[in-house]
């Protein structure tokens, strides 16, 4: 099998022809062929171009090219020559900073004046410092204990919103018969909103502790870590009756890695360096929907 790969340029205003120079003659630096695939294509609400690359590319190479596509106000994507977009039938993705816009246990905590102290602990697990996801929330959720439960409604009528895109793309997905996932280190109180709003075929996050109107600081059953939230995808593809490599995954933490290893592309979405150096693509300037357009 041929191990080139297809590079896909996405930004929201037309590529410069710039960019095109500047990849060559990158490659070029490296010893790598990369040809133009025709022109620049315009879309709704985005622009596209893509190039053919003689072979596949160390992770520093494609930090390197990520980075000159940067300079350009355009974002990158590597897709690997085994990809079917055809074939793609399960859709898995990310809640907290992928799908909306903030992180709903350090703006619960905002209503405490706690909010610096979980945050702190958030960071240093989203970029990978602390490994045990598990023990970091359990620390953040007792930071919680005593908090009343109407401020989970409050965080999600005052301070929730969906990221740019998030509509469309659910309802592209959906749209094209995908199983769509989301799956969440955060809570069910959020994922169930989210679930009924965007139209997700199935959510799993953690279930927080409510006792007399008050949260106890405790988390319900097993906790929604990075190998769970991968466990879940991978039966999402046994009930479509596909491998993990039809499947499409975003995220933007450490803890998305797991889920995303594998899947046919992986998304970091506004993500931590870490998460980025590992997917297939990151978008920090197109929306969420411009995800369907790699699977087009």
């Amino acid at each position: 099998m041929s191990n080139h790969l297809t590079l896909v340029a996405l930004a929201t205003t037309s590529i410069p022809a710039e960019l095109n120079t500047a990849l060559i003659e990158h490659a070029k630096v490296l010893g790598i062929a990369i040809t133009m695939d025709g022109k620049e294509y315009s879309h709704s609400k985005y622009f596209t171009a893509r190039w053919t690359c003689s072979q596949a590319l160390m992770p520093e190479a494609r930090v390197a090219m990520r980075d000159t596509a940067a300079a350009h106000d355009t974002d990158l994507a590597f897709i690997s020559s085994g990809f079917k977009p055809d074939e793609v039938k399960v859709l898995a993705m990310d809640m907290d900073s992928t799908l909306i816009n903030i992180e709903c246990i350090d703006e619960i905590a905002d209503f405490t004046g706690k909010k610096l102290a979980v945050s702190e602990i958030t960071e240093a697990t989203m970029r990978g410092e602390i490994k045990d996801f598990k023990d970091s929330l359990r620390r953040r959720v007792a930071l919680l204990a005593g908090v009343s439960a109407d401020v989970l409604d409050s965080v999600y009528k005052e301070r929730l919103r969906t990221n740019p895109g998030a509509a469309e793309l659910l309802a592209g997905a959906n749209t094209r018969g995908l199983h769509t996932l989301l799956v969440s280190g955060g809570f069910t109180f959020f994922t169930a909103k989210l679930q009924q709003e965007l139209g997700f075929k199935q959510t799993q996050a953690n279930t927080l502790e409510i006792i007399d109107g008050k949260l106890t600081g405790k988390v319900i059953g097993d906790i929604v870590d990075g190998a769970a939230k991968n466990a879940y995808l991978e039966q999402a593809c046994t009930l479509m009756n596909c491998h993990k490599e039809n499947s499409i995954t975003m995220g933007d933490g450490s803890n998305d890695l797991p889920m995303m290893h594998g899947s046919g592309i992986s998304i970091a979405y506004r993500a931590k360096p870490i998460v980025k150096e590992k997917a297939d693509a990151a978008f920090d300037r197109v929306g969420l929907d411009a995800a369907l357009l790699l699977i087009a």
